[in-house]
């Protein structure tokens, strides 16, 4: 009787996850969530690193850039399969490397980051029901920056301080430069949501950062002038994530 009783209440909860899964509760795509959103940024870098073969500094991977971020969004109502949201994210690749000069060690290191965020406003394909899919925009803004290290490894309080005085700046061989490119963004991107039990949601997406305004800036926020064209924020990304949320697609 036992084994029976279980074998009817486990049909009845398969098939009333089965209807709420297949039940379309409104007309247009309803709801709304957010979550966390890793993601990989296809970095164009070939230009970067061959000038920094050409100075003996490490190169950075040329494969992408693993990022992390968050997003979300909702489905505005007074315009069907309209919605809105925002998203952010970054991330960074380093490479090091060391050589001996003078009977010092010197540690060497390049730091290339990225990161970006904005408004999203996105239309979701009505005709296609279970899953959501949407075209829309991602306007905001980014940046990215490239952070190069050369230095001994080991400082003394006093002695970091003295390095500023007129005399000793002459002959320091320690160097680090800070380079920014901010921009704004106009990304076009493609999403699609597979929701589970109504509540939780599973997402991929993709997109092509196109940017406005490309500014370098170096150290303390000084221009740079003849930067090379291809020193640019234009890259192609994907992107998953987990959303928690309420969703009806």
């Amino acid at each position: 009787m036992i084994k029976k009783s279980f074998f009817i209440i486990s049909i009845f909860i398969l098939s009333f996850e089965g209807f709420s899964q297949t039940q379309q509760f409104f007309d247009s795509p309803f709801g709304g969530g957010g979550g966390f959103t890793p993601g990989w940024t296809f970095v164009k870098v070939n230009d970067l690193n061959n000038m920094l073969s050409q100075v003996n500094m490490p190169q950075v991977s040329s494969s992408g850039i693993f990022t992390t971020g968050g997003g979300g969004f909702i489905y505005i109502g007074f315009i069907p399969s309209l919605r809105i949201g925002g998203m952010g994210y970054g991330g960074s690749t380093s490479s090091k490397s060391n050589f001996i000069q003078s009977n010092i060690n010197y540690n060497e290191e390049t730091i290339y980051s990225v990161g970006g965020g904005g408004i999203t406003i996105e239309y979701t394909l009505s005709f296609i029901k279970s899953i959501g899919v949407s075209i829309g925009a991602t306007i905001g803004g980014g940046g990215i920056s490239i952070e190069l290290y050369k230095n001994k490894g080991n400082y003394n309080w006093n002695g970091i301080f003295n390095e500023f005085a007129a005399l000793q700046s002459i002959s320091n061989n320690d160097s680090h430069r800070t380079l920014r490119n901010n921009y704004w963004l106009i990304v076009p991107t493609i999403n699609v949501d597979i929701p589970f039990y109504r509540f939780l949601c599973f997402r991929v997406s993709a997109g092509y950062n196109l940017t406005l305004g490309e500014k370098w800036k170096i150290d303390n926020d000084l221009d740079i002038t003849g930067v090379p064209s291809t020193f640019n924020g234009k890259n192609f990304f994907i992107q998953t994530g987990i959303f928690i949320g309420f969703f009806s697609f």
